[in-house]
């Protein structure tokens, strides 16, 4: 692990053993008193061929014959999203129809049930703005448009029209006008079509200090940024990311920085009083070779609370894992084997994302090897979280690994 140890990692472990269960902020101000509010925030949801194949699996077996289900594959996430009163996640691929076809890399274009998966575990809106955005042009961005529209989503970042692009997300979160921004590094060396410069949403410190301004005009008290960037399977913040995130906490009002793309989790920081999540890693995904730390991905949970005129944000993490099924089969003709302490474990039947600590507290019938695994997941996602010196700003883990 760069720049940690596995026994700096457990040191950090213990040093941060306070909390136990899941916040509960619903009253925890009161009637009278100030105004407070949860979010719950993850990184890439990329659907992948093998994931497909497990939707369907799943529907089969319950049922539905050949429909596509990516409600189990999700579901052991619920727990901590639906608890939050606001939950951002980052939907990176281009959608389909129902019946396909669908793709993988580098064009994706993903089962549109997988829209319906994501509501249903309790997230309200998305960004959508990433580096495959316009893998299918404007048809694929009205697509997935739509189908986020369909299962109750709101989303940000790209746009079927002017009007669309140009109108800030303002969401009212327990009475509280909270805006969303959404924005990417590029599109794979795509051009924006011309005449269409609000299709989708390109990093500019300018652009995003605009957007929260308008957003700020259209009443929002709080403005939390979803940005793609960064280098792919780095997990240590790349100097870019390092320079905009220090001019974003500098010279703007943003109050919440989230960040995705490098499918490797990344640390958080407090800038200049503003929390920067630099890499939430993979919410969902399942890469042709599992490194291990592709499946290893974290929730962000913010608690927000008015104080003092201003608004006081504690960061938490949440640790999660997809679990992969061995294919024998798979790695014999990639003439591969998967990475040391990668997903794949002994023993494991199916595809399911799941929150780490909570599997390992609820599951009695997780073999040595699963836990073994999940104790690694939420070790290692730690250590990465507070290699940046998050800890002395109070950064800790939601909930912790039960002894």
């Amino acid at each position: 692990m760069p720049g940690i140890t596995r026994a700096v990692a457990l040191g950090l472990l213990a040093a941060t053993a306070a909390g136990c269960g899941l916040l509960d902020t619903g009253d925890a101000a009161g009637p009278a008193g100030p105004p407070a509010f949860t979010v719950a925030a993850a990184g890439d949801i990329l659907i992948h061929p093998q994931l497909t194949d497990q939707a369907r699996k799943d529907a089969k077996e319950a049922g539905g014959g050949d429909s596509i289900d990516f409600g189990p594959i999700m579901a052991g996430i619920k727990p901590v999203i639906s608890k939050a009163d606001l939950g951002i996640c980052h939907f990176e691929p281009v959608v389909s129809k129902p019946e396909g076809p669908f793709q993988s890399y580098p064009d994706f274009l993903v089962p549109p049930q997988i829209t319906t998966a994501v509501k249903n575990v309790g997230y309200d809106t998305c960004s959508t703005a990433s580096n495959h955005t316009l893998d299918h042009g404007p048809a694929g961005v009205k697509r997935t448009l739509d189908a986020l529209d369909a299962a109750g989503l709101k989303h940000t970042g790209s746009a079927r029209n002017r009007a669309e692009g140009e109108k800030p997300l303002v969401l009212d979160v327990k009475g509280v006008k909270v805006a969303q921004l959404s924005y990417a590094f590029g599109f794979n060396g795509r051009e924006v079509p011309a005449g269409k410069p609000w299709i989708v949403n390109q990093n500019s410190f300018e652009e995003i200090a605009a957007a929260e301004k308008a957003a700020r005009e259209a009443g929002a008290e709080v403005v939390i940024l979803s940005i793609h960037w960064g280098r792919e399977h780095h997990p240590d913040p790349s100097a870019p990311q390092l320079k905009l995130a220090r001019r974003l906490a500098q010279e703007t009002g943003i109050n919440l920085v989230i960040g995705h793309h490098a499918h490797v989790v990344q640390p958080m920081e407090k800038v200049d009083g503003t929390w920067v999540a630099y890499g939430l890693g993979n919410q969902l995904a399942r890469h042709d070779v599992p490194s291990g730390l592709t499946e290893e991905g974290v929730i962000g949970w913010f608690e927000f609370r008015k104080k003092d005129g201003a608004w006081d944000v504690q960061a938490r993490y949440v640790p999660t894992f997809v679990t992969i099924p061995p294919d024998p089969d798979e790695s014999a003709a990639a003439g591969t084997e998967p990475a040391d302490g990668a997903g794949e474990i002994p023993g494991v039947e199916d595809h399911r994302l799941v929150d780490v600590a909570g599997a390992l507290r609820d599951a009695k019938d997780l073999s040595d090897e699963e836990r073994a695994r999940y104790r690694l997941a939420f070790e290692r996602t730690q250590g990465t979280m507070l290699n940046r010196g998050a800890a002395k700003d109070g950064l800790r883990a939601l909930q912790n690994l039960p002894d």
